[in-house]
């Protein structure tokens, strides 16, 4: 429940290469933040951390009073997913998300479809 919360959008290039706008983060993937104090930075993703709804990105830690350096907890939703790590089942995810954008037009009646109604 909560990975498929935790989905970021795809990048511009992602976007239309997989013909996909937003996938769940996962651990390997790079990230770019697009909001908030972090804007413009970038990384990998090191951690998802599902119980406090943020991801942690190498590169983005702070200090603590006590001089230890922690990362900071980004929500992914800020982020924009600009590498994939891609594996067979990413790939199947990648797959039937591309399928079903294709299908975009079904239940849709066409005007012909409507005039040939009435013939019988």
């Amino acid at each position: 429940m909560r990975r498929k919360l935790m989905s970021a959008p795809l990048s511009r290039d992602l976007k239309a290469k997989y013909n996909v706008n937003a996938m769940p983060v996962r651990k390997d993937d790079e990230v770019s933040v697009v909001r908030g104090t972090y804007k413009g930075r970038e990384g990998k993703i090191v951690q998802v951390y599902r119980r406090k709804w943020v991801i942690h990105i190498d590169r983005i830690t702070r200090e603590k009073a006590s001089g230890a350096t922690v990362n900071v907890g980004i929500d992914p939703s800020k982020t924009v997913i600009t590498k994939l790590k891609l594996d067979k089942d990413r790939k199947a995810i990648l797959e039937r998300k591309n399928t079903a954008s294709k299908e975009k037009g079904k239940g849709k009646y066409t005007a012909d479809d409507a005039a040939m109604h009435d013939v019988d």
